[in-house]
């Protein structure tokens, strides 16, 4: 069994689609409207075949996390960037266009290199090599 996708309830659709495509090289879909709810979406695909669902609708309440106060959930998402180079490269280039770098590349307890990551609306994101 496999993931297939993994979906977030975001406040800026375009801005959050945005982030996932530069940054970690998914491909957006096309934009999904429903008028009847103001539901919107787009699914970002990446090249291993897993897809982040970006979601948006108005009536969706603030989640209560907060960067240094995380709750019960799921908290991050955690893309494999291939190698550590990969890891600070990119962790570099999101730190120099204004991103939180809230855990800086290095060796964790289970073995990973990584680094954390917020992304525009201050969701979670690891690279690990």
């Amino acid at each position: 069994m496999k993931i297939e996708h993994i979906a977030i309830w975001v406040k800026d659709l375009e801005q959050m689609k945005t982030f996932y495509t530069t940054y970690f090289d998914g491909k957006a879909g096309e934009k999904y409207t429903n008028a009847g709810n103001g539901f919107t979406s787009y699914f970002i695909t990446f090249s291993s075949g897993a897809r982040l669902e970006l979601m948006n609708m108005p009536c969706i309440l603030e989640n209560p996390n907060t960067k240094m106060q995380q709750h019960l959930g799921y908290i991050h998402l955690a893309f494999s960037a291939g190698d550590k180079q990969a890891v600070d490269k990119i962790t570099l280039a999101l730190e120099k266009d204004g991103y939180i770098v809230a855990g800086a590349p290095r060796v964790t307890g289970d073995g990973y290199y990584e680094s954390c990551v917020l992304d525009p609306e201050g969701n979670r994101v690891e690279i690990t090599e």
